[in-house]
C-alpha cells in the first residue's frame, strides 16, 4: 500500500449536505459555483457578515438559486468547509506521493506545507477556522480523528512507529497544536508570518520527537 492509498476511499462524511443532491453535470458546476463565490465572499467580509444574497449575486445566481441547495448561510459555510477538508487531504495525498518521505518527520512535514500552501492560494480557505466568536456555530467533523488515524497508519506502516491509540491521541495532539498556531500565522497576514509557520514546524516535531526519537527537520 502506498502512502497516498491511506488517504484514499470516503475521506469525509459531510456535516452538511446540499438540500438537493446535484445529478446532472450542469447542476454540480452551479453547486461548484456558489461554493466559489462563497469563498471570494469570505475573504472579503470574513464569517460574520456573509449572507446568502451576496453568494448569489457574486455567483450571477438568483437567491432561489441558493436555497434550492442550502437552506442557510451556515449550510453554505459547512459546505465551503467541507470541501477544504477535501482538498486538503488529496493535497496532503498527492504530495506524499511526489515527494516520497523517507522518515517520519518528512511525512508529518508534507500534511503541514500542504495547509501553508492551501492558506495560501486557496480562496476561502480560512474557513477552517470559522467558530462561533465570529456568529458561526463550530463545524464538527463528525468522523473525528480521522486524519490522525490515517496519518498514524502511515507511520506505523511506512516507518516501524509503535501503533495504538497512543500513536493516534498524539497525533491528534500535534494537530490541534499545528492548527492554533497556523491560525495565528494567517489572522492579520494573507502569506503567512513566517515566525509562526516555523514555530508551527519546531513544535510539532519536537513534541513527536520527544516520544518517537529525533528525525531530521
Amino acid at each position: 500500500m502506498s502512502l497516498s492509498d491511506l488517504f484514499g476511499g470516503d475521506p469525509f462524511v459531510p456535516a452538511q449536505q446540499a438540500r438537493t443532491e446535484p445529478i446532472q453535470q450542469r447542476s454540480t458546476a452551479r453547486l461548484s459555483g456558489l461554493l466559489d463565490a462563497a469563498a471570494v465572499v469570505v475573504d472579503e467580509v470574513g464569517f460574520d457578515r456573509i449572507t446568502t444574497a451576496m453568494v448569489a449575486e457574486r455567483a450571477g445566481a438568483s437567491i432561489g438559486t441558493v436555497y434550492r441547495y442550502y437552506p442557510d448561510r451556515v449550510a453554505v459555510l459547512q459546505a465551503l468547509r467541507e470541501r477544504a477538508v477535501l482538498r486538503f487531504r488529496s493535497r496532503v495525498a498527492e504530495q506524499l506521493k511526489t515527494n516520497a518521505p523517507q522518515g517520519w518527520w518528512e511525512a508529518v512535514d508534507v500534511a503541514i506545507t500542504a495547509f501553508v500552501d492551501l492558506y495560501r492560494s486557496e480562496p476561502g480557505f480560512r474557513i477552517m477556522h470559522f467558530d462561533d466568536r465570529q456568529g458561526v456555530p463550530v463545524v464538527v467533523d463528525p468522523d473525528t480523528g480521522y486524519f490522525a488515524r490515517r496519518v498514524a497508519g502511515m507511520l506505523v506502516e511506512e516507518f516501524g512507529l509503535e501503533g495504538g491509540d497512543e500513536l493516534i491521541f498524539r497525533l491528534e495532539v500535534a494537530v490541534e497544536m499545528g492548527d492554533s498556531i497556523l491560525s495565528r500565522a494567517f489572522r492579520s497576514d494573507p502569506q503567512g508570518d513566517e515566525r509562526f509557520i516555523e514555530e508551527c514546524r519546531v513544535v510539532t516535531h519536537d513534541y513527536l520527537a520527544g516520544y518517537y526519537g529525533p528525525s531530521v527537520r
